[in-house]
């Protein structure tokens, strides 16, 4: 194992390439990656490098995102079967016919998306801004927002304001919501609950408080940030409520935190596709390119810089 992470590393120099990877990656992955974070991180961190090659360790609309804001780059994804659940809950046709009814709506689409859907977007926004997004637009504004519901549902309650949803969810996240919520606060008196806002055992918090994030020791939050909390925060233990991949980020940024997974079965297949082996032939042979058409990525570009433009 430590001769292909050596390959690694040293093509990756003779490359001047970048490794990105997403906090759902398997730990080797993160663990020889140049920057792990979540979808925003990881656009603003595509958008800055230098880098001539960047290797994107996650999904598919993720190196979209990373050929579209850098299109002078070549882009790899090291499995081209790496999708997204949420990202193929709806489709481009869809999202027009919806436009349609509502000719004067801003479309918000979650960066979970194709290229085609960024296209035909005004912003995208991704779990740890979409508040600042939403709230960013007049209030006068029709709003469509997809193409997950438990996120639309998160924004519209914290923001008091109608949203039009779209009806999507991510499969991961959607079993995480048949998880015995209460069973497990009985389990973890003591715990911290981080939880995803795709999630939909968020709805279980929002019956606890007015506001998600005001709930006791319950803590709606974005993976990256779920890592500054962690990473800021007295208590010793926690339970997670995402993709179980972040815990190994978790724990190593506080080691002496005990943290349990809300549901052991919250793994994406999809982003557990890329081993090390794949991530050098990725290198080696500088497959498998992702580049999005001119013309779509240009459309698409606007609405991803206005997400990251939001702070």
């Amino acid at each position: 194992m430590n001769k292909i992470i050596e390959k690694i590393k040293k093509l990756k120099k003779e490359k001047n390439a970048v490794i990105l990877a997403h906090n759902y990656q398997p730990a080797d992955i993160q663990d020889i990656a140049d920057y792990v974070g979540d979808s925003l991180g990881l656009s603003r961190h595509a958008a800055k490098t230098n880098a001539s090659i960047i290797v994107f360790c996650g999904v598919h609309f993720m190196a979209e995102t990373a050929s579209i804001i850098s299109p002078d780059k070549k882009v790899l994804l090291p499995n081209l079967d790496a999708g997204c659940s949420l990202a193929s809950s709806i489709t481009a046709e869809q999202l027009l016919e919806w436009k349609k009814q509502h000719p004067k709506a801003v479309v918000v689409s979650y960066v979970n998306t194709s290229a085609e859907i960024k296209a035909e977007s005004d912003y995208c926004c991704t779990s740890s801004n979409a508040v600042k997004v939403v709230s960013s637009i007049p209030i006068e504004k029709d709003i469509l927002f997809l193409p997950d519901r438990h996120l639309g549902k998160y924004v519209q309650t914290v923001l008091s304001r109608k949203l039009n949803i779209w009806d999507g969810g991510c499969h991961v996240h959607e079993k995480i919501g048949d998880t015995d919520f209460g069973q497990a606060e009985k389990e973890h008196p003591n715990a911290e609950f981080l939880i995803h806002p795709e999630c939909g055992c968020s709805s279980s918090c929002m019956l606890k408080a007015e506001v998600y994030f005001d709930c006791k020791g319950i803590h709606l939050l974005s993976t990256d940030g779920m890592i500054n909390y962690v990473e800021n925060s007295a208590s010793k233990e926690f339970v997670i409520a995402t993709e179980v991949g972040i815990l190994h980020r978790l724990k190593k940024i506080n080691p002496n935190a005990i943290f349990f997974a809300l549901s052991e079965n919250a793994i994406c297949e999809y982003m557990k596709l890329i081993n090390l082996q794949q991530l050098y032939n990725a290198l080696l042979f500088e497959q498998y390119e992702v580049k999005v058409p001119k013309d779509v990525a240009d459309k698409a570009r606007i609405p991803i810089n206005r997400m990251i433009e939001i702070v």
